[in-house]
């Protein structure tokens, strides 16, 4: 619709109206309302001008709905996409070049034309009322209560979009004829009337007044976003009556008033346009900075609008959520055919992308893959050490070599788990890309994929706290085993199937030997254990104990003629200390010793997921010989140097380094024993006497980020419930062991 010249209208020029922004005209408004009162301080914490709550009761005193509903949000749409190319067009007029964008095709619906169709007499009769009032000089907030009788029966966003969508068949024509009249006669007729050839040629004076129409604009678009945005928000997850929405809407009659009333200024501003000779156009300075605190009002409207819809969506995220994780819960109680209901609910429940990559070919894959599969579900976050990635290549490469054997039929699958709340940025997306370029098993495509409930699930009900785990899915997407890393790290791919009671069976078939703590990781040790010597194992970060237990150790060997070989096997922790230590060993050949330091960090994480095995099973306290060594050594590791005597795959002797070094240094003492005991147990019982009078303390430490921690534990020396204490611990060792338990 053009904009209207009304008959008899040879008024003067038209003066800008400034009323809807000064107090004093804003008090004159208030005189005109019955029962004017003054609001409290309280009510101006959106909106700055003191007359807002009488004006929020005048415009809600028009407010009548007729039950009519209509969805506005194909109409805004359409009247988006004309403001967004009529204020492009504004820049492209001024700055003398097409700015490249592209704008959806929102409006395009099947019901569009119909719906302006029913619309079009209302629109026409509030444009028209623009017009007229714009062109007579009339006072905006009347303009604006004039509007809104005209619209009394719309709820609050279709008013709204109507009121836009009026001044946007004006504005759009207006910078339509702008755009073509050069090259259209009919265009070129029309603008002539327009006076748009005199207004372009004065593009100068004029800029102020159409950057602050622009910025105007803009801004009511985005007021409009908002409002029309509540009434879609989805009433089965938040309704009028929660506090979140409720607070949101109680500001909407504001907003669309004042956005209408910048409509009324923005029309007023075009049509004073055509209507002053160009030696007026000097004043637009002034005229551009009432639209620009106009603007700036609407802005703050729209921030607090914005931050209302954003609790909104929260509140409704948060309780998708809820109900989200309450469906994976109940899906895990359910028994299934296959696997595939689970794999979707954990990981992409969509078919619209293929959410694996097959980590031998670096191709994405589909779920189906895993369908009917033991998979083995590796949750981690990006800081998955090198060691832990290292050792579980080498245990799943092995299994592929004989892909028949009962121990290869399954599948890894790596979860990786992040914050969400933290923005993702180019260094996380390379640390990511790069461990999934170095992993042989399958991956998710990316860690957006896991949504927050199955997070949650993870976290809670799988107790992920950071720390690797391994969840077993049978065939059927049963969990048969909540975290098997522990059995992963102790027996590798013979825990298969890695279930709960597999997990029972293999402990059954241990005892404290040389092969159980040591497993394979060291062939020259098991020879040496093979062909029957003593061995002692020890660790530690003091150097000068070191140096004496090897000394002295050797010269007790040298006495009596054994054949002894030791090892050094570090720390827990303090990687920093133990390289310290290791390279003093091999510089005066003190004893044998691991150069690889994956070596002791693996020695020592089997050790741990032993004690974290039978936590698991709730078996930590049990009174076996073996689970009371393993104790021993652990709390050892966190207390000092340490040392085991093997004979052969039997050990003898498991002590601290405070009972240990005096026994060998006591030598003499008992060294008549040895031709009658034999060396093993002559050292067994001298160190027994030690030990019970020194009655060293165990200590265990369990990060939060380990996941289950045991309620309580007895100590392994004296059987005797420990205390339990809470430790903030700083040790700026930047070696220590990465994925050590403790």
């Amino acid at each position: 619709m053009a904009l209207r010249t009304i008959p008899g209208a040879n008024q003067p020029p038209i003066k800008s109206d400034r009323s809807m922004l000064t107090m004093s005209d804003d008090n004159v408004m208030l005189r005109q309302i019955q029962g004017t009162h003054a609001p409290s301080g309280r009510d101006r914490s959106m909106l700055t001008m003191s007359d807002d709550n009488v004006m929020l009761r005048q415009i809600q005193g028009t407010h009548a709905p007729s039950g009519r509903e209509v969805d506005v949000k194909p109409l805004f749409h359409l009247v988006e996409d004309i403001l967004d190319r009529a204020t492009l067009q504004v820049d492209t007029i001024f700055l003398g070049s097409q700015a490249k964008r592209e704008i959806e095709e929102k409006a395009h619906q099947a019901n569009l034309v119909a719906m302006v169709d029913s619309l079009i007499y209302i629109i026409d009769r509030i444009s028209s009322e623009i017009s007229y009032k714009a062109l007579g000089g009339s006072d905006a907030h009347q303009t604006t209560l004039a509007i809104f009788n005209l619209v009394s029966e719309f709820s609050w966003d279709a008013k709204l979009v109507l009121a836009l969508a009026a001044f946007a068949m004006n504005y759009g024509e207006f910078w339509l004829l702008a755009q073509i009249y050069t090259t259209n006669q009919l265009a070129k007729s029309m603008a002539i009337l327009r006076q748009l050839p005199s207004i372009l040629e004065h593009t100068g004076p004029l800029k102020p007044k159409f950057d602050a129409l622009n910025n105007l604009i803009k801004v009511m678009v985005d007021v409009t976003r908002c409002v029309v945005a509540f009434p879609d928000l989805p009433p089965n997850y938040i309704s009028q009556d929660d506090p979140a929405l409720t607070a949101a809407l109680a500001h909407v009659p504001t907003a669309v008033y004042w956005t209408i009333r910048s409509v009324v200024a923005c029309a007023a501003q075009i049509t004073s346009l055509t209507s002053l000779s160009h030696e007026m156009y000097s004043i637009s300075t002034t005229e551009a900075w009432e639209l620009s605190t106009l603007a700036h009002k609407l802005k703050n409207i729209h921030e607090h609008l914005k931050k209302q819809l954003d609790i909104c969506y929260q509140y409704i995220d948060d309780k998708r959520n809820i109900e989200a994780y309450q469906m994976l819960k109940n899906l895990f109680e359910t028994i299934h055919i296959d696997n595939m209901k689970v794999l979707r609910a954990l990981i992409y429940a969509r078919d619209d992308l293929l959410p694996l990559v097959d980590g031998s070919t670096k191709k994405r894959v589909s779920l189906d893959v895993l369908r009917r599969r033991n998979v083995l579900l590796l949750i981690s976050g990006l800081n998955i050490s090198s060691d832990q990635l290292s050792i579980l290549e080498q245990i799943y490469n092995d299994s592929r070599l004989h892909p028949t054997r009962q121990e290869s039929q399954y599948e890894v699958v790596w979860i990786p788990v992040v914050d969400r709340s933290i923005q993702w940025t180019d260094a996380m997306q390379n640390q990511f890309e790069t461990l999934q370029l170095s992993m042989p098993w399958y991956t998710v495509h990316h860690p957006t994929l896991i949504e927050k409930h199955v997070i949650r699930f993870i976290r809670e009900d799988w107790h992920f706290k950071n720390k690797p785990i391994l969840v077993v899915l049978d065939p059927q997407g049963k969990v048969a085993c909540p975290n098997a890393i522990h059995m992963m790290w102790i027996w590798g791919s013979n825990a298969f199937p890695f279930t709960t009671h597999r997990e029972e069976l293999l402990w059954r078939e241990e005892t404290w030997r040389l092969e159980l703590f040591l497993d394979a990781i060291d062939p020259l040790i098991l020879n040496w254990a093979k062909e029957g010597k003593y061995i002692f194992f020890y660790g530690g970060d003091d150097v000068e104990w070191v140096r004496k237990f090897t000394n002295t150790a050797r010269n007790v060997a040298q006495m009596t003629r054994i054949p002894l070989e030791m090892a050094y096997v570090g720390k827990s922790s303090k990687r920093e200390a133990v390289r310290r230590v290791t390279a003093t060993i091999n510089i005066e050949k003190l004893s044998y010793c691991w150069q690889d330091p994956t070596m002791v960090w693996f020695f020592w994480i089997r050790l741990e997921s032993m004690l974290f095995s039978k936590i698991q099973l709730g078996r930590a306290d049990d009174q076996d010989p073996m689970m009371q060594e393993i104790k021993k050594l652990l709390s050892y590791d966190k207390m000092g140097s340490w040392a085991i005597l093997c004979k052969g795959s039997n050990a003898v002797v498991n002590g601290h380094g405070t009972t240990v070094l005096p026994a060998l240094l006591e030598y003499d003492m008992w060294k008549d024993q040895v031709a009658v005991k034999g060396f093993e147990l002559a050292f067994k019982d001298h160190h027994s006497k030690l030990h019970d009078i020194a009655q060293p303390c165990c200590r265990f430490e369990f990060p939060m980020a380990v996941g289950r921690i045991p309620e309580g534990m007895k100590c392994p020396e004296c059987n005797r419930m420990m205390e339990k204490h809470i430790t903030f611990l700083c040790c700026h060792d930047d070696g220590t062991v990465p994925g050590s338990i403790f």
